[in-house]
């Protein structure tokens, strides 16, 4: 048996990281497969000449543009389902630095799911021709930029599929991290890919100045949360999760350099999961980007920041039966980012923008069922119960967050989708995509019967459940009962109020694609495999929210979530 330093490369290990190997093989695939050609090489002093494939012509099949996104879209389905086999596996330990247990295979099933949705999408939003010809002098200047264009999305399709395998193998590989160093360079390895991939079409002045702005405060977070991560290997003399938590339990009092450090982590985690006041970026990139990376960092990156503090804040800082000292400020965090990301949704007129600001609210939903678990009231069981509400929320996240983004992919493979008014009269030009869309944003303002509210309706449950028994129920004025209730309570009535209020603009987008006169009557672009996406999400936006798949996925997350917090 072989090894490279702790990491056993024997047949147990590798099908347990099967969906990351995968992914690297579609990685080398997808910089070699492309480049395959007749090229040969003659043996020195004789005439005979050795096939060496790699230069020459291009073979037919290796020659063609769209070989990349098949690649890509192939990579991430076999992935996918490596990762859902994967999920009711044993845990198993790797190299020392990393578990593989249904927890970390329920994550990385998610921002599979959500790749792949990016890559279909891709498909039409970055598209390759086959029939690409070089421009002539003798053409128009419309036809020869559009030539120049084609050209170049054929040039540069390699890039944006590398960029998209590199994120799925940050994200896959973070949520098996068991050391915060191994935790911060898999963030860092998504992070970086995602800054360019905000910026890919820098073509377009809005794309270069929003991965710039991206990248600025990204690595200013960043370094805050290194920097965080150094004080506590100064605290601890180890980095290792289960170190940590240990020391912390054994900590007399509180530690000036273990409490630092867990602040600087929370402002990094804070900036990922766009959490007020460390969104002002967010709104840009995703404006600036193609609307399937905007949906990308909506739903699997801000994913990853949620698991990160799952991992260090829930993990390291809470044991049972005692109150965290970041309780409150993210409890404040909460309701200021549910609220600043409502009101400014109110007043845009971008939907990437509206879905952006919609994105930062759902993060102060999420941001305060998890200040509830350091409440110190809730013991593990409740815990688990509030964890498992956020899990399922982020993992329907992807369908009506993503679904909404892919409608507005669809407006953009025709140059529109950045202003409200490009969604006039999508009703009478296409039915079943606005009727998709609207289902996208009634699930994520909470309408019951889909699953935005089901998982709203958990994480309001086990707040309020886990505050109720402060609370005095014959207090015989709402005086005398609002001043007996647990502050943790109105964490739940924020998230109520927010939710209404999200209702004007969420509404007002049903409004503009029924109501509103189209500025044609011509039908989008046909694009099939992103309108099955679209379709699928709207389906399972459904089926998540009522009946035995919700059942299924919610008993999933549960027990993923135990296996977390009894490990």
């Amino acid at each position: 048996m072989n090894s490279i330093g702790q990491l056993s490369l024997d047949s147990d290990t590798a099908s347990s990281m099967m969906p990351e190997l995968i992914m690297i093989l579609g990685l080398i695939a997808i910089v070699l497969v492309p480049n395959l050609g007749d090229a040969k090489f003659r043996l020195p002093l004789t005439s005979i000449r050795v096939p060496v494939l790699l230069g020459g012509s291009r073979f037919d099949l290796t020659n063609d543009p769209r070989l990349p996104n098949r690649i890509s879209n192939l990579t991430f389905s076999l992935a996918l389902l490596s990762s859902l086999l994967l999920i009711s596996e044993s845990p198993k330990e790797v190299g020392g630095i990393l578990m593989v247990d249904g927890f970390s295979r329920l994550f990385s099933t998610m921002f599979l799911g959500a790749l792949l949705l990016v890559s279909i999408a891709t498909t039409h939003r970055l598209p390759a021709k086959t029939n690409a010809q070089v421009p002539k002098e003798s053409d128009s200047e419309n036809v020869f930029d559009r030539k120049i264009s084609i050209l170049i999305d054929n040039r540069r399709q390699v890039d944006f599929y590398i960029l998209l395998i590199m994120v799925g193998l940050g994200m896959t590989m973070m949520t098996m991290a068991t050391n915060l160093f191994m935790l911060i360079v898999c963030i860092e390895l998504a992070s970086l890919s995602t800054y360019v991939l905000v910026a890919f079409h820098k073509e377009g002045p809005s794309g270069g100045e929003a991965g710039a702005k991206y990248f600025i405060v990204g690595s200013v977070a960043s370094a805050i949360g290194i920097y965080g991560m150094s004080l506590l290997y100064l605290w601890s003399g180890s980095l290792d999760l289960e170190i940590l938590r240990q020391n912390w339990l054994s900590m007399d009092g509180v530690d000036p350099f273990a409490a630092f450090g867990i602040g600087m982590m929370l402002v990094a985690f804070g900036f990922k999961v766009s959490a007020a006041p460390f969104h002002l970026a967010a709104p840009d990139a995703y404006s600036g980007a193609a609307s399937q990376v905007s949906g990308l960092l909506a739903t699997a990156s801000k994913a990853m920041g949620f698991l990160a503090l799952f991992r260090v804040l829930v993990m390291i800082t809470v044991p049972e039966g005692s109150e965290a000292i970041w309780m409150i400020a993210l409890s404040i965090f909460a309701i200021v980012t549910m609220t600043w990301g409502n009101l400014a949704a109110l007043t845009s007129e971008n939907p990437k923008r509206i879905l952006a600001y919609s994105s930062v609210a759902h993060a102060g939903y999420m941001l305060a069922a998890i200040a509830v678990v350091g409440s110190g009231i809730s013991g593990t069981g409740q815990s688990s119960i509030i964890l498992t509400a956020v899990s399922f929320h982020l993992f329907v996240l992807v369908l009506f967050k993503l679904g909404a983004f892919l409608v507005l992919t669809l407006l953009e493979t025709e140059g529109k989708g950045h202003k409200i008014e490009h969604l006039h009269g999508l009703g009478r030009r296409e039915p079943l995509i606005a009727g998709s869309m609207f289902l996208f944003v009634l699930s994520l303002a909470g309408v019951p019967p889909l699953s935005g509210f089901l998982s709203k309706l958990l994480m309001i449950n086990g707040i309020v459940s886990t505050s109720a028994s402060t609370g005095s129920s014959s207090s015989a004025d709402v005086i005398s009962w609002a001043e007996s209730v647990d502050p943790l309570f109105w964490l739940a009535a924020a998230i109520v109020l927010n939710s209404a209020l999200s209702l004007f603009y969420y509404l007002r987008i049903g409004l503009v694609m029924f109501f509103e006169e189209p500025s044609t009557e011509k039908p989008l672009k046909a694009a099939p495999s992103l309108r099955m996406a679209i379709f699928a999400c709207a389906l399972l936006t459904v089926l998540c929210g009522i009946g035995p798949v919700s059942e299924w996925l919610l008993g999933t997350v549960s027990t993923a979530i135990d296996s977390f917090m009894y490990q």
